[in-house]
């Protein structure tokens, strides 16, 4: 289970979506596996979604050096076209406009 997008509707019927593309599930797999095998990042709270070959990965880490290690695992999976980094630290709070 991901962590929910701030946008993103649990309650939405997705039954009119166009199923993953075989490449992306492969992708996602490759970079979960990344990440759990990695000293840095196996135990963060960091969730891996693919949509055409582009990396989101959301959730939160405990600072910088993991969101960074991350972020260049996922970049050398085989296959990924682009990567997005939506990985926040711990603590770090929403400033208010």
């Amino acid at each position: 289970m991901h962590w929910p997008s701030p946008g993103e509707n649990w309650f939405a019927d997705d039954s009119d979506q166009p199923p993953p593309d075989h490449e992306d599930l492969r992708i996602e797999a490759l970079v979960a596996q990344r990440l759990s095998g990695d000293w840095t990042t196996r135990q963060q709270q960091i969730s891996v979604a693919v949509q055409n070959r582009v990396v989101i990965l959301l959730g939160l880490v405990n600072d910088t050096n993991a969101r960074q290690v991350a972020g260049e695992l996922a970049w050398d999976t085989p296959g990924v076209f682009d990567v997005c980094n939506t990985l926040r630290l711990m603590g770090q709070r929403r400033g208010r406009r």
